[in-house]
């Protein structure tokens, strides 16, 4: 006569035969942390910004320009019924944009009550990065107006500078639009 045994009891055998067989196996290797940001190049230099600075990123939209403004803004875009201000990041450090229309995308940037798109030459989109792997950025790497927003960088194929979308929305450089 066999002893019937309840579920239960079946369950708790099957977890020990399984805990006895794993006892033999590889442990895991234990997860790295990892940085991940989005990809952006201004210029020759490239750039990330944290994933959680950074709330989509779009093609080139279609904007009207606003009068009285400083040439670096580029204009208002409607983005689902929201007024979307355009801002051409490279031109707010003094460059130009590359004249590559196609490659163009838009960071658009949402703290506190900032709501900014942010054009770049091209996106390339999520990077990841070893959390410690992270280093100071050298001083005479970053040119002057940008190392207010540049928190350190990534050194892979080619340096990596972590840029701040919110640093730079809480900066009275960028607030200010008005000529």
């Amino acid at each position: 006569m066999t002893e019937s045994l309840t579920a239960f009891e079946l369950l708790l055998q099957i977890d020990q035969r399984c805990r006895l067989l794993a006892a033999d196996l590889p442990s895991q290797p234990t997860r790295q942390d990892s940085w991940s940001g989005i990809g952006f190049r201004l210029g020759e230099h490239w750039y990330v910004a944290p994933m959680s600075e950074v709330s989509e990123v779009l093609h080139e939209p279609r904007f009207t320009q606003v009068p009285g403004v400083k040439s670096w803004v580029k204009g208002l875009a409607n983005l689902r019924g929201r007024l979307l201000p355009i801002m051409d990041l490279g031109a707010f450090f003094g460059h130009e944009l590359s004249v590559a229309r196609r490659q163009r995308r838009v960071l658009v940037v949402e703290h506190q009550e900032v709501f900014a798109g942010l054009m770049v030459d091209e996106v390339f989109g999520l990077q990841h990065f070893a959390q410690d792997s992270l280093e100071a950025v050298p001083i005479n790497d970053v040119q002057v107006p940008m190392a207010a927003f540049v928190e350190g960088c990534f050194e892979r194929e080619q340096t990596w500078r972590v840029f701040s979308p919110f640093a730079l929305a809480r900066s009275q450089g960028f607030m200010n639009i008005a000529v």
